[in-house]
């Protein structure tokens, strides 16, 4: 491998997010939850940055709305910087990193489940009645979205006041409300779609500023152009209601974020399946299966070999 390229090349990214989608699996299940609920928070930052910024520009939305949407897209992507450089546990960027494991058979089946919805140890999923006592990593990101809407969003009172109260009501009807649930669907296919290019570009980026740019462009993308992230979403939509929006907790999780949960699926597939087909049909998982029974992989991220594959190129 070129160790002097400031970036890696496809294949070696693609082994990278099989070997940390391992170190995924085992990790202990409150770790897991913890990562998960400041990765809600840090992406509610991001959320309410560009709520501020869309919400307080009231004379530029009436007279240029489409450069108010890229001005508020420009902002959010803080909140996944802030998780890609913390290594926090995203819903969303793990769609992509758990089927890639699972197909090259680096993690058991049932680990995808079991992350985005369990996020346990695998030495803890040896019968169902230990699942009682995990933590859901979907819930993790809920809890602290919503956490950080409550506590120090709604009662800080910082944006308590025209016209900012008002946008975020506005918002959520039509983050929830307004559209209809295919509409989500799709809006939601293509919010994941750019989450992982994201994800996946920031894993190639050596250095820190790289990985930033690399993130900023695709999250810029799909915020100015309104897709739907299941995990923005609640932030925003719950934040709405308790601001007054017209909506009832049962009319969001019907309609926004099963939606917007099945098209991020949808949008994440669309990325690690072709990877996995291009950059993994000679992977070698004989050191993953190792991790499995307890060994640690020895290779560290930054010194992944290059496949066949790879090679080829």
């Amino acid at each position: 491998m070129d160790t002097t390229s400031p970036t890696l090349k496809p294949a070696a990214v693609a082994a990278l997010i099989v070997e940390q989608t391992v170190v995924k699996h085992r990790s202990p299940y409150e770790v897991i939850f913890f990562k998960a609920f400041l990765a809600g928070v840090m992406l509610s930052f991001g959320g309410l940055l560009s709520e501020v910024t869309s919400g307080g520009a009231t004379s530029l939305t009436s007279s240029n709305p489409g450069l108010a949407k890229v001005l508020g897209g420009f902002v959010f992507p803080v909140g996944l910087v802030m998780i890609v450089l913390n290594g926090y546990e995203l819903l969303t960027s793990n769609m992509m990193y758990f089927p890639m494991a699972v197909i090259k058979k680096a993690v058991p089946w049932w680990s995808l489940p079991v992350n985005w919805l369990i996020g346990t140890k695998s030495s803890d999923v040896q019968t169902p009645s230990s699942l009682s006592d995990n933590i859901v990593v979907t819930f993790g990101n809920l809890v602290g979205s919503l956490f950080f809407g409550a506590i120090l969003v709604k009662y800080s009172g910082i944006v308590s006041t025209a016209p900012y109260n008002t946008y975020i009501v506005e918002f959520a009807m039509k983050k929830a409300s307004e559209p209809e649930w295919h509409q989500i669907f799709l809006r939601g296919i293509g919010c994941n779609w750019l989450v992982c290019i994201a994800v996946w570009q920031a894993a190639g980026a050596r250095d820190t500023i790289s990985k930033i740019f690399a993130i900023w462009i695709p999250i810029w993308i799909f915020v100015a152009c309104s897709y739907d992230h299941v995990v923005a979403n609640m932030f925003s939509v719950p934040l709405g209601i308790m601001f007054g929006a017209d909506l009832t907790v049962a009319e969001y999780i019907r309609k926004s974020l099963i939606a917007a949960y099945l098209g991020n699926i949808i949008g994440a597939l669309f990325v690690g399946m072709p990877a996995t087909y291009f950059y993994l049909r000679d992977y070698n998982a004989g050191n993953m299966r190792l991790a499995e029974n307890g060994e640690l992989s020895s290779v560290e991220p930054s010194e992944v070999r290059e496949t066949d594959s790879d090679r080829k190129h």
